[in-house]
């Protein structure tokens, strides 16, 4: 993660990453239900999700949870659900390009610094992008009427009332799981954690990037449920307690 966090924001988020799945999902039809691509969405969850738990790096943590989105898209793909698939591809370009600039102000604020056992205490310095950094976050984990709620929760409904074994679905959960606990995780280091060396050193936020983080915050706040009533099939599901 060498690049500058502009870089990062664009190309790890809606661009470079995603211009592969992009070419799965218009060539979808030739596809069909596919298993080969249904185990490497699996794997590519499990994996991601468990390494992004061990990270230390603030910047390879939100690529290894866009790593861990990519495996959801996938999943979607290789079971025909193209819609669902890109669907969640949009909402997740918006909050994880907004992820990616949150994390450029921290690091550039603290002079360069992408460790976060030394980033503690950061909403001190930098309230506002720690806002949008949470909000983000939450939405990353499905949080209810955030933009990522209406794609995520989506597919794993259908994969709830599809005919996939429970092995399979177990497995999908725990990836999904994963999400939430690095996320969790990810919040306690930058924000419960007393302030470290680096954060008393910050000089504040630039309003140069504060002014489009807070468009962008407001769009990919308001997008999911955009895009599902504009977009999506009005659909019900309704899954049983067993």
């Amino acid at each position: 993660m060498a690049a500058p966090t502009p870089v990062s924001a664009l190309v790890h988020s809606s661009t470079l990453v995603t211009a592969g799945v992009y070419l799965i999902i218009r060539f979808s039809h030739l596809f069909r239900i596919n298993l080969f691509l249904f185990l490497i969405g699996r794997l590519t969850i499990f994996m991601s999700g468990l390494g992004a738990n061990f990270e230390m790096d603030l910047k390879k943590i939100i690529a290894l949870s866009t790593l861990s989105q990519l495996g959801v898209i996938i999943l979607s793909l290789s079971l025909g659900f193209r819609e669902l698939a890109f669907f969640h591809l949009l909402t997740h370009a918006l909050f994880k390009s907004l992820l990616f600039l949150c994390a450029g102000v921290f690091i550039h604020r603290s002079e360069d610094c992408q460790d976060i056992r030394f980033l503690g205490g950061i909403y001190a310095g930098m309230p506002v992008s720690s806002l949008f950094f949470i909000c983000c976050s939450l939405s990353l984990c499905g949080f209810p009427f955030l933009s990522g709620f209406y794609s995520k929760d989506l597919i794993l409904e259908i994969f709830m009332v599809g005919g996939i074994n429970s092995f399979m679905v177990v497995v999908i959960l725990i990836g999904t799981f994963f999400t939430v606990t690095y996320s969790v995780r990810l919040g306690v280091y930058l924000f419960l954690k007393n302030i470290g060396a680096r954060v008393s050193q910050a000089l504040g936020e630039p309003l140069a990037m504060i002014s489009p983080m807070g468009l962008l915050f407001l769009i990919s706040v308001i997008a999911g449920s955009g895009i599902s009533w504009l977009c999506v099939p009005n659909y019900s599901v309704f899954l049983s307690i067993f």
